[in-house]
């Protein structure tokens, strides 16, 4: 993905979602004092938060309040992340509850993003121009069928593309 980081679609990131950028590459980009546009919390999945661990990344959204859903990571290694081992959707629920001005940012986890399937408002969806075998699924766990609207098309010289859907309710 590095190599989708051309001028133009860092400008969208600086623009739209700043606080979607992790923290050991958010000063790096530019984007490490811009105020928070759409989130202040963060939900992974194990296998996302292990990309940050191997690299030894404890709280690699450390600008955010960070939870990661795992039932086989019980201690956090991190005071600022939090594990989510039951009842993902009751814990999901209460944050939305609490949710002030900003919103909750599901990064990665098909297996998560399935069991939360009934909590999603929006799918912001980047598409990048290569094939890596056979992909990887968006939703996973058994996903019924939930009706999005197509609220906005953003198409990039480096050939990406973020598309912007809200729940249909």
């Amino acid at each position: 993905m590095m190599r989708f980081l051309d001028e133009e679609f860092l400008e969208f990131f600086r623009q739209e979602c700043p606080e979607a950028v992790p923290a050991h590459g958010r000063r790096a980009l530019g984007v490490g004092d811009l105020p928070y546009k759409r989130f202040d919390t963060i939900v992974q999945g194990r296998g996302s938060y292990d990309l940050a661990l191997k690299e030894g990344i404890t709280s690699p959204y450390a600008h955010l309040r960070e939870y990661v859903v795992s039932r086989t990571l019980t201690v956090s290694p991190d005071p600022n992340v939090e594990i989510i081992a039951d009842d993902l959707v009751g814990r999901i629920r209460e944050l939305k509850a609490e949710a002030g001005e900003f919103g909750i940012y599901l990064c990665g986890g098909s297996t998560v993003a399935g069991q939360l399937i009934d909590e999603v408002d929006e799918l912001v969806i980047k598409t990048y121009p290569m094939v890596y075998g056979a992909g990887m699924p968006m939703f996973s766990s058994g996903v019924t069928i939930a009706d999005f609207t197509l609220e906005s098309v953003r198409t990039f010289g480096n050939g990406a593309l973020v598309r912007t859907y809200s729940r249909k309710r």
